[in-house]
């Protein structure tokens, strides 16, 4: 939302509650009930009316999202896939490609979860590798246009777009490890080959929907962890609802409940292997540095 913008709106609230405020002071409580129900049925309906767009001046990481095609030979040719190399947490040589890959060449998928606050919120990401060693990471994230800051208020209210982002992880991994030192984990996740590939397909065919029809990014019900759970729960019988789906700090525990974090290990060592700390230079071999990444799963 522009500056100028939000400062209006801030004004005209501001002289609202001075309104209302009155009205409770001189007891008029019809007066201040009738107001309030108009003020909130104005507000809803101006919400209602605010539609997503793709023609903003996006931040360059947000500038392009995920596309697809379905090739005839089964393969699919991924778009504007992200391939930085981030210099600091905001300066980056910009690089977007185009990658075919095999669907039914996955043999794994990788929850990677970055914590920067508080332990309990974490941004998700689902990374699939592949039978030539390469990896492909996907992340849900705001749309922000140049000059915004994300709120998680506004995160509610139609301020963001949502865009999904395909990157190599040498860019989306190492910006968070290195670049941000956020606290970095990866988890292997054991799940059936047909599984794999129909959520990398779905994955797919959510960014062909945004980039014909944007939709708005929420806090609480379309974000970085919820975009892959509706995916996964429309895919399967139903993953049981848990508050790991709000709090993703939560989501280790979650996944080791349901069985599909590595055997014959306790949580607090599979958290432990799954830390990643500082990952040095993204180095051109892509393959290398996908391997490195997972060096404490080996063996």
């Amino acid at each position: 939302m522009a500056g100028w913008l939000r400062i209006t709106l801030l004004a005209a609230l501001a002289f609202v509650g001075c309104g209302f405020a009155l009205l409770a002071w001189r007891r008029r409580w019809g007066a201040l009930w009738i107001g309030m129900a108009g003020l909130l049925s104005a507000a809803a309906l101006s919400w209602s009316g605010v539609e997503p767009r793709q023609n903003r001046d996006w931040r360059a990481e947000v500038a392009r999202t995920v596309t697809a095609d379905f090739n005839a030979d089964g393969t699919v040719t991924l778009h504007n896939v992200r391939d930085f190399r981030w210099k600091t947490e905001t300066e980056a040589a910009e690089r977007w490609e185009s990658r075919t890959y095999d669907p039914d060449a996955i043999t794994s998928v990788d929850m990677i979860l970055s914590v920067w606050g508080s332990p309990l919120i974490a941004h998700t990401l689902v990374s699939f590798g592949f039978e030539d060693g390469r990896h492909i990471a996907f992340s849900g994230e705001i749309r922000k246009e140049k000059g915004e800051s994300y709120s998680t208020l506004g995160g509610f209210f139609r301020e963001y777009e949502l865009a999904l982002i395909a990157a190599d992880e040498r860019d989306i991994v190492h910006l968070r490890t290195d670049a941000r030192g956020e606290e970095v984990s990866l988890y292997p996740i054991d799940m059936p080959a047909d599984l794999r590939r129909d959520l990398f397909l779905a994955l797919l065919r959510l960014g062909n929907d945004l980039a014909d029809a944007p939709q708005w990014y929420n806090t609480a019900t379309k974000n970085c962890t919820t975009v892959p759970f509706r995916l996964l729960r429309r895919l399967t019988d139903g993953a049981p609802l848990d508050a790991a789906v709000l709090f993703s700090g939560l989501l280790p525990d979650y996944t080791y409940r349901l069985g599909v974090l590595p055997d014959g290990m306790s949580l607090a060592e599979i958290e432990r292997r799954a830390r990643l700390g500082r990952l040095g230079p993204a180095t051109e071999d892509g393959v290398a540095f996908s391997r490195a990444m997972r060096a404490n799963w080996r063996g």
